[in-house]
């Protein structure tokens, strides 16, 4: 049974959330080495992961078998993030400078792709994407003139994208840019709202949108900040309230100061004093009481709105993502791809 049936039967029968020792991550074979930092979840059985050496990955039976489905010619390419409306429809993202910055789009399971985007200016540098629905969906790059973060846009699912008006935008602080970890330094909800974060800088930020992308404003959050840290996550269980996930990855053991939370849209942010004090880079929400997160030294879940959390697992994960049915899946470094599962 899903994670989210089993919580939800038991609260309607008057019971507490069982304990963290009761959920673990199954860990399926995927036969690659790849660094999986690209994660999307469609369901219990379908999920698809990308990441380094050209790698696209993709499942329909629930971890059974993967098979590699990347482009042809990719093998240089990072593709850092991934979003999957189902098991045939996808997009991918490819990092990097210059035109390595680039994406593409399948819409038969990854036997075909179409180069639906290459970067042409050499000083943008494209760390993630969300999709509101199956059409509209938004890229980030960091600040291509040291200036302002730059967005691009597409309407038709991924299939052609375009430079949004950096009029929109607030200027970026010095040494801001977001993290390519795991894909979910921007995020978006159903509607018009999208939200991205930041680090590097003398302030972690989250960027927010109410307009699909065209306008934003910028908030301040507590979290820790510089070179190595700032925010690697976002991710909101509705339009107002959402968690910022991240730390200091050049210390994944000792970093404090690394969660927030907001609950006005993300206007403002204020700490998450149980939140453990590690690095972590990938979060979502089973449902509306239940978060997981990850990191390379381990996962925790909270069964109160992200209010307090338990580890329940200690293997390396980049990035974390739930799909329909609160199914959810994991995945990182030597191929690591899992689902999570109630033990007993």
């Amino acid at each position: 049974m899903l994670v989210a049936m089993l919580v939800a039967a038991g609260m309607a029968l008057g019971f507490t959330p069982s304990p963290a020792r009761d959920f673990a991550w199954h860990v399926t074979p995927t036969g690659s080495s790849a660094r999986l930092r690209g994660l999307s979840a469609v369901s219990a059985n379908v999920a698809w992961a990308s990441g380094s050496l050209g790698t696209v990955l993709r499942t329909v039976n629930r971890g059974a078998s993967w098979q590699q489905v990347g482009p042809p010619g990719t093998a240089t390419f990072q593709f850092r993030d991934i979003e999957a409306f189902d098991a045939d429809n996808a997009v991918i993202l490819s990092i990097g400078s210059g035109s390595d910055s680039r994406i593409y789009r399948t819409s038969d399971g990854g036997q075909h792709w179409t180069l639906a985007f290459v970067n042409d200016d050499p000083n943008a540098f494209y760390d993630c994407m969300t999709f509101f629905n199956r059409s509209r969906g938004l890229a980030l790059s960091d600040p291509p003139d040291g200036n302002k973060f730059r967005i691009i846009s597409t309407s038709d699912g991924g299939r052609s994208w375009h430079v949004v008006d950096p009029a929109g935008m607030p200027p970026a602080l010095a040494g801001e840019f977001a993290f390519a970890a795991s894909g979910q330094c921007i995020t978006s909800a159903h509607g018009h709202r999208a939200w991205f974060g930041t680090g590097g800088a003398a302030q972690a930020r989250v960027f927010r949108s109410d307009d699909r992308g065209q306008t934003w404003r910028v908030s301040a959050t507590p979290m820790n900040s510089g070179p190595s840290a700032g925010i690697f996550a976002l991710a909101f269980r509705d339009q107002q309230h959402g968690l910022a996930v991240g730390g200091d990855f050049a210390a994944p053991t000792a970093s404090p100061d690394n969660f927030a939370a907001s609950r006005d849209g993300g206007r403002s942010w204020e700490l998450v004093p149980s939140a453990p004090p590690e690095y972590r880079s990938g979060a979502t929400w089973v449902n509306g009481l239940i978060a997981i997160v990850v990191g390379p030294t381990g996962s925790d879940v909270s069964f109160n709105h992200g209010q307090s959390w338990q580890r329940f697992d200690s293997g390396s994960f980049d990035t974390v993502d739930c799909g329909h049915g609160g199914a959810c899946w994991a995945s990182g470094e030597q191929g690591r791809a899992a689902y999570f599962i109630r033990q007993h």
